[in-house]
Parts: C-alpha cells; structure tokens; sequence
C-alpha cells in the first residue's frame, strides 16, 4: 500500500519541522511539502496531490479559515485536520472550522520547549486520525474482546423512555449540528451529551449548538437537574454521570482515571444512565473513532435500554457506531438525517398507553417502522 500524502501548512517553522519530523518516522505517512500560508498551500495541493492536509488556524497573509473555505470549493473531499491552540480563540475558531467542513483537528503542543513530550502527544493524537481519515486500516469490525453474552431484554415496548444519552467522537461537532435542531421544543425527556472534546471547546460547542436549536443546549455542570426538552454536553476534562436522588435526577463531573484514553467517556454516561434509569433510556452512539461506547451501550441493553446508531454511510468514521452494531448490541442503524425524527418518534411513541397503540395498529395495515440493521 502506497504511503498516505500529506502537506504540512503552519506559519511556525517549529511546528512544521515537528510536524514532518514525527508524521515521516511513520512507514505508512509521507510529508510530501509544507507550506506557511493558505495561499502558498493552495499553489501546492494540485501540484503535490496530497491524500491529507494538516491546516494551521491562525496564519498570516491567509489564514486556516479563509484557506479551508477555498479549499472546499476546489478539493471537498480532502481530508483536513485543522491545528489550533487550546485557547478561547483557537477553540472558537476551530468549532468555525469544522462547520466549514473540517475533518477533525488536534491542539497544538502548549511547551514545544519539551520536544519529547510534544512529539509523544502529536504522534498519539494525530496518526490515528490521518489513518482513520484515509482509510489506512480497513475496518474489520468484529465485536469487541471481553464483552460479556447480553442477557435477554425485555420487550421495547413495555419501556417508556425517560432519558436520552448519546456519545460521539470524530465528526461529532458536525453531526450534533444537524440532530440537536432536529428536537423540537416540546420534547418530554432530557438529553445527555459526550462528545470528545477538550476544555473551552465543548463549552463553545454547547453555546454554537444552542443558537440553532429549539432546545437549550448548554455544557454540563455538577449538580445540574435534569429537565424535558434540554441537552447537556459534558465538559471537556471531566466524566459526566446521571445520578437518581429523591425526586430528581442530576448531574455530576468527576476526573477519575480516563477510559478509553477519553475524558470525557461516552461509556462512564452510558453506564451511569444504565444504573440511575434502567430500562428506561434510549442511547445514540454516532460517528467516532475507536471503541468508547460499546461496554457502556452492553450496560443499557442489559437494563433493558436499547441502542440506536448512526450508519455506516454518513458516519466520518464508523468505529465507535460500527463497533457497537458488530458486537450486536445495536437495535437498528439510521442515516443521520433520519436520527433526530426517530428519536423523537421512538420517545413520543414510548409514552403513548398501549392501549392507544393498539388501536393505532389495528387501524393501519403499514408498520410503523422501517429501518435498518
């Protein structure tokens, strides 16, 4: 297999060099060029004919927006990992970024005075990323190693939903964008959030997504009780976990150890809304890489859950929802277009008397739902 191309673009001859240096001791990459502005990246891409562009934010003469914007225009296919700093301005800029069509993107060291280190976290974000992009590893899913046989179910129908827990990963920012405004207003459960994100990012996230929803949509904070019609996003650096007490139901945050080389986790939520609501949650795991999720959606299956995921087709990655629908812990597949209406069908129908369904189905010959598995 011929070595993945990629063009290094970043105003700091530090960073290109750490860059190039740490992505060219890979067999399976090739820095082809380096470029320090937009302009002279663009000049570059139809004569290198890269596979993959790393894309510093802020850069004179034409920085990583107005570059990336240009770009989709010619390349919109092209894989672009976006490179900010962890700053409120490098996060904002990156949350535009991927609304403008980014792939993904990795922080950039904060101490390049201590290469080591600098190069460890690069090379430990950053390659798995370009190859998942590139498509470097086919996915073989199979189900995950360790997973206990998932005891039987109770009947979906016999559970009225009171929660809805989703995680995603890789391409998530971008897929919450198009479900969290698809909830209408007057949806009669709460949602919970992880979407693996650092610190002010998932913040600027949770404010971006609430200024297109018809739900509030804010970052989680400990103690926070759980209302219809309002989503949570758990911040970035810290677990967050549903906990029943009294009459309520609340959030919490806590930095233990992370899962999954995650925190937040999408399997800590999960298995936190397993044990505080039982057969009464419906989870979404979306597009994402790697395996967070799969132990926590076998935790709602076995409190009698059920577990939905994003398809393969419309997923940037399909690791995370691929692997839960291989280890058969996933109740049906949807495009995402389709996630927010199923969602909302599944929740509205879950709370409706049986009675009245019963009614409804004798009264129609069509079934009420078609999906995919």
């Amino acid at each position: 297999m011929n070595p993945i191309r990629i063009l290094v673009v970043d105003d700091s001859v530090v960073i290109r060099k750490l860059l190039s240096e740490t992505l060219s001791a890979d067999p399976a990459l090739e820095v082809v060029g380096v470029a320090s502005d937009g302009r002279i990246a663009l000049a570059k891409i139809p004569l290198l004919k890269p596979d993959l562009i790393t894309l510093d934010v802020e850069m004179p003469v034409m920085d990583g927006l107005v570059t990336l914007a240009a770009l989709r225009k010619l390349y919109p296919r092209l894989p672009v990992i976006m490179f900010s700093t962890l700053t409120e301005r490098g996060a904002s800029a990156t949350i535009d970024a991927l609304a403008l069509g980014a792939s993904d993107y990795v922080t950039k060291p904060s101490n390049t005075g201590n290469l080591a280190g600098a190069l460890e976290r690069v090379r430990a974000e950053l390659l798995p990323k370009i190859k998942a992009l590139c498509g470097a590893r086919p996915l073989r899913l199979s189900p995950l190693a360790g997973l206990r046989a998932v005891a039987p179910v109770r009947p979906r129908s016999s559970s009225r939903f009171e929660i809805v827990a989703v995680g995603t990963s890789t391409g998530g920012p971008n897929a919450l964008a198009e479900l969290l405004p698809g909830i209408p207003a007057d949806f009669p459960v709460p949602i919970v959030v992880v979407q693996h994100m650092p610190p002010i990012f998932t913040r600027l996230l949770a404010e971006r997504l609430a200024g297109r929803s018809s739900i509030p949509v804010e970052e989680g904070r400990a103690g926070a009780i759980l209302a219809p019609a309002h989503a949570w996003i758990a911040p970035g650096n810290f677990h967050m976990t549903v906990i029943h007490s009294g009459a309520n139901w609340h959030l919490a945050l806590n930095q233990a150890e992370a899962e999954n080389s995650c925190r937040p986790a999408v399997d800590v939520l999960f298995r936190s809304v397993a044990a505080a609501y039982g057969a009464h949650v419906l989870a979404v795991v979306m597009t994402g890489m790697g395996a967070d999720g799969v132990l926590g959606a076998q935790d709602i299956r076995e409190a009698g859950g059920t577990v939905i995921v994003q398809d393969e087709a419309t997923s940037v990655v399909w690791g995370m929802p691929g692997l839960v629908h291989a280890s058969g812990l996933a109740d049906a597949a949807y495009p995402l277009a389709n996630l927010a209406p199923e969602i909302t069908r599944r929740v509205r129908q879950s709370r409706v008397p049986q009675a009245a369904l019963d009614s409804k189905h004798s009264s129609h010959s069509s079934p009420l739902e078609f999906h995919a598995k």
